[in-house]
């Protein structure tokens, strides 16, 4: 199992990183500087940190694909996808806003990042197993 799962995880850590890059160090950035007292400056982000929070993430994501999706195919991915994109967002940006003094509209766009994030990667993991039939054997 942990073959075939390798390159879908490479893809989706790929399109994870063109997504948090894009918005968070480009878009985002003028809400952020709103309120630059909340956020450590980006010298001071714990890249290993981040790092792991984004692998136990990625793991827990494939695993939920991979033993609970039945058939595999891109429909079930964007399902799941979306879903745990909805929770995990709702649960990163609305949970932040509800604790720290952030802007709405940031609140509103790591909800978005979230269900974006997240369907990214149920298209990436229904896309290879479509294309493997109805299991991700993509190696």
């Amino acid at each position: 199992m942990v073959k075939r799962l390798i390159l879908p995880s490479l893809a989706i850590l790929a399109a994870w990183a063109l997504i948090d890059a894009l918005a968070h160090r480009v878009l985002l950035q003028p809400l952020y500087a709103l309120t630059p007292h909340v956020w450590r400056p980006i010298t001071e982000i714990n890249n290993l940190l981040a790092f792991l929070a984004t692998l136990v993430l990625l793991l827990v994501f494939v695993l939920l694909f991979e033993i609970l999706v039945h058939p595999k195919r891109l429909s079930a991915g964007l399902l799941l996808g979306g879903l745990v994109g909805v929770a995990l967002g709702t649960a990163s940006g609305l949970g932040t806003y509800i604790h720290a003094p952030s802007a709405g509209q940031l609140a509103l766009a790591w909800v978005g990042l979230g269900v974006l994030k997240g369907l990214a990667a149920g298209a990436v993991l229904g896309a290879f197993a479509s294309r493997a039939g109805n299991g991700i054997h993509a190696v």
